[in-house]
């Protein structure tokens, strides 16, 4: 019982960020970076292929798919194989991704890419938020997550900077292989790490197998019916997603052709985004490990719905009042993720976190599937500013079970002990 107050102290006092952690960082930035140049233009591209907004709905549906039925998957092998194996397999995949994307010769060939990406992020995604964890301590979780993300975020405020000015000068072409080179750079920096752990005692990696497999399952889909915070959070999460999908994918649309903004001037209102969000993530870690998760969830949701309620109905050319309202957006969801993450990491067992990770970190479930090729039709039949107005509703909405439900008993805290600590450093 005596050394016990003490290793807290001790661990309490441990710096944030040690050397694995920030090379870690710096793979993530670079492979992230490139994402960021191209993912905010993706429906502009799609549509310089050939696509109506019809078919860049239908896109959007069909790409979900794959990570569908890989996002549990990506989350289990990580919790088997260890997280910087899984996130360097991942990476290698991620090659293709670039690879597709530049040569596709029309918009049906990017769903090729679709697929290499969603396999990628099925094993690089949950293996991030899973690694992180492990490299916290309970008391100072959502600091840690804030820490990580904000250095992060240097990704979101350069990358749709760079990727927008990029396509304006060069095209698309151009700006893809720029985001590639930085990819590959990203991939050797991860497959050197997953090496050099493997040779310097880590964990030992479990053989994959269906025994295994259905154990892990079993586990999580307990926790997920059991009534508690994780099924109000599948709830939520599921809701929500739906509702963005709706029509998210389709606002780079929407700001070029209602909005009157270019496609540099798309790539920056991006970058003010990520720029905003990551200043706030850090002081919304420590909000959240001081008064608990659900304040920091309920103010983003507050703050995403009604910068997108402001969006929607700017005036045509009005491109700084777009700069604010992505900014104040950047402000919500930097209040979200930390307080998110945290939770999710809280309520699950660490052995669990990659499987937990894999499902509530994408935007993608069986409702939201056919979310996107819904939303295209709505904005053709009914007007484009309608699906962003459902998506407004629920963001609104989606506050009332997340102060009522996300509540954390400290029985249900078991995703903070043990392990977190005896990972190796």
């Amino acid at each position: 019982m005596g050394p016990a107050p003490l290793e807290t102290a001790q661990a309490r006092k441990k710096p944030l960020l040690n050397g694995l952690i920030l090379l870690f960082l710096l793979g993530m930035i670079l492979a992230n970076m490139g994402g960021q140049m191209y993912m905010p233009l993706m429906s502009i591209y799609i549509r310089d292929l050939g696509a109506t907004v019809p078919q860049i709905g239908l896109f959007f549906t069909l790409s979900s798919i794959v990570p569908l039925a890989l996002q549990i998957l990506g989350g289990w092998i990580s919790d088997t194989l260890g997280r910087l194996r899984a996130i360097a397999i991942g990476s290698v995949v991620g090659i293709f991704t670039y690879v597709a994307l530049i040569m596709a010769p029309t918009w049906e060939w990017l769903l090729l890419a679709s697929a290499f990406s969603a396999i990628t992020g099925s094993l690089v995604g949950p293996s991030f938020d899973a690694f992180i964890a492990e490299q916290s301590n309970e008391e100072n979780r959502a600091k840690m997550f804030g820490v990580t993300q904000a250095l992060f975020g240097i990704v979101g405020f350069i990358g749709p900077a760079l990727g927008g000015w990029l396509a304006g000068v060069r095209g698309f072409k151009f700006m893809l292989l720029v985001a590639g080179i930085m990819y590959v750079c990203a991939t050797i920096i991860r497959v050197g790490m997953a090496r050099a752990v493997g040779k310097n005692g880590g964990h030992k990696a479990e053989k994959l197998s269906f025994t295994g497999l259905k154990a892990n399952l079993g586990a999580m889909f307990g926790l997920l019916f059991a009534g508690g915070v994780v099924t109000w959070i599948l709830i939520t999460d599921g809701v929500r997603d739906t509702s963005f999908a709706l029509s998210m994918n389709l606002f780079s649309v929407y700001m070029q052709d209602f909005g009157g903004l270019s496609l540099q001037q798309i790539g920056l209102t991006s970058s003010i985004f990520g720029l905003f969000m990551m200043l706030t993530v850090i002081p919304a870690g420590i909000l959240a490990d001081k008064v608990g998760e659900r304040v920091g969830i309920a103010i983003g949701f507050f703050l995403v719905g009604l910068s997108l309620g402001m969006l929607v109905f700017l005036p045509y050319g009005a491109f700084l009042l777009y700069l604010a309202g992505w900014a104040a957006a950047g402000v919500g969801v930097g209040m979200l993720q930390p307080a998110y993450q945290s939770l999710i990491s809280k309520a699950v067992p660490a052995k669990l976190r990659g499987t937990a990770f894999g499902l509530f970190s994408t935007s993608l479930g069986l409702i939201s599937l056919p979310a996107p090729w819904i939303g295209a039709q709505l904005w053709q039949s009914v007007s484009p500013r309608f699906p962003f107005l459902i998506t407004i509703v629920v963001i609104f909405l989606s506050i009332i079970p997340v102060w009522l439900k996300f509540k954390l008993p400290k029985a249900e805290q078991a995703g903070g002990t043990g392990s977190a600590n005896t990972e190796p450093k």
